[in-house]
């Protein structure tokens, strides 16, 4: 899960000043001044796959919802079925839709106990927050508390193969790490409370930890003190998700498309109703869509956001929604939304590449199966 767009006034993580010391690039991103690499991003991107990255995600936005309604509020505004976390530190990824059943966000939502923790996409932070805040009252009255935690917390993602030993020796001896999609306390190095969340945006095992804009700082540098671990900047996090076939907000889905189109029907339960857009997405489902997203492998150049995309016959059936060159797979990935009838694994099209046309073969996603999560 990601963000796209950018408002003229930018905002600072708490990790900015790191940034600049670390020689970070920055550019504008959902609103922030946010690093694009450091390195380079093919170094970032394999210095993940191989061992260990640490990503600056503070601009992400969090809420909290609790009170007696709690679940019942967030069951009727989600379309995933919070039934499957009832377990205390249990997650699921979910979307919320409009009454359309198109897609306003997609967030993560955890189990802390007497409440749930939501982390949802930066650029749609007061959209959501806005939106679920009046769905206390509409249809039906709630007794919630929904609080907007996004300016107080900062979080960081630790990912990669050597991610977990890292945590475990920071967190000490007879500390249980969570399992994958799942979320615990910790106390790291003995002096810094974090959440730390089984999850993660690349693919990789790893973990995002949720903590405190001052302490922050402190966290960056503890874990960059470990050689195995390397900052990473956006770019490369865009080519670790797309290697996944992780969708992006604003490229991959946005408010014009619906789980089914997008290739998300299952965080809509078929035996789930009452949420908001469920109607549209049974019919969706039911009658089926003009349009799905294809995820597609390209040779003969990098395909990028906007090219065409045609068919054998060289008509244009659609747009590259994301592409990249992908660093593991020496190859270029794209996805795009094209007539259903093509989304199917082994169908041939053609990518105009500036003056020249790319070949591609729709696949089945992940575009790399090898990694976990």
């Amino acid at each position: 899960m990601s963000d796209t767009s950018a408002p003229e006034t930018l905002q600072r993580t708490p990790l900015y000043d790191e940034h600049l010391a670390l020689g970070g690039r920055m550019v504008p991103f959902a609103g922030f001044e946010m690093p694009v690499q450091y390195a380079g991003i093919l170094e970032e991107h394999h210095a993940t796959r191989a061992s260990a990255g640490i990503f600056d995600i503070s601009h992400m936005a969090e809420f909290r919802v609790s009170g007696p309604d709690a679940k019942a509020f967030l069951q009727a505004s989600l379309s995933n079925d919070l039934d499957k976390i009832d377990d205390i530190g249990a997650a699921q990824y979910t979307l919320l839709l409009d009454d359309e059943g198109h897609i306003i966000d997609d967030l993560i939502v955890y189990n802390t106990g007497n409440e749930y923790f939501i982390i949802a996409n930066a650029s749609n932070r007061h959209h959501d927050f806005n939106w679920l805040s009046e769905r206390v009252h509409t249809p039906k009255v709630f007794d919630v508390s929904l609080v907007d935690e996004s300016d107080r917390t900062a979080l960081i993602a630790l990912q990669g193969p050597k991610s977990i030993a890292i945590l475990r020796e920071l967190a000490g001896e007879g500390w249980e790490v969570p399992a994958r999609f799942h979320i615990a306390e910790a106390v790291l190095n003995e002096s810094i409370p974090v959440l730390v969340a089984r999850t993660g945006y690349t693919g990789e095992d790893g973990v995002e930890l949720v903590v405190r804009n001052e302490d922050a700082p402190a966290l960056w540098r503890m874990l960059l003190s470990f050689p195995e671990v390397s900052p990473v900047g956006l770019g490369a996090r865009d080519t670790l998700r797309l290697e996944m076939g992780y969708h992006l907000y604003g490229n991959d889905m946005n408010r014009t498309r619906g789980p089914i189109e997008a290739g998300l029907g299952w965080v809509c339960p078929k035996g789930k109703t009452g949420y908001c857009g469920c109607e549209n997405v049974a019919k969706a489902r039911s009658e089926g869509v003009g349009e799905k997203l294809a995820h597609l492998t390209v040779t003969g150049g990098v395909p990028r956001e906007g090219y065409p995309v045609l068919n054998e016959e060289g008509e244009r059936i659609g747009v590259i929604a994301s592409g990249s060159h992908s660093p593991t797979l020496c190859t270029g990935i794209a996805t795009a939304y094209i007539p259903a009838s093509y989304v199917v694994a082994g169908t041939k099209l053609q990518v105009q590449i500036r003056k020249r046309l790319g070949q591609a073969t729709v696949v089945k996603p992940p575009f790399l199966q090898r990694a976990e999560g």
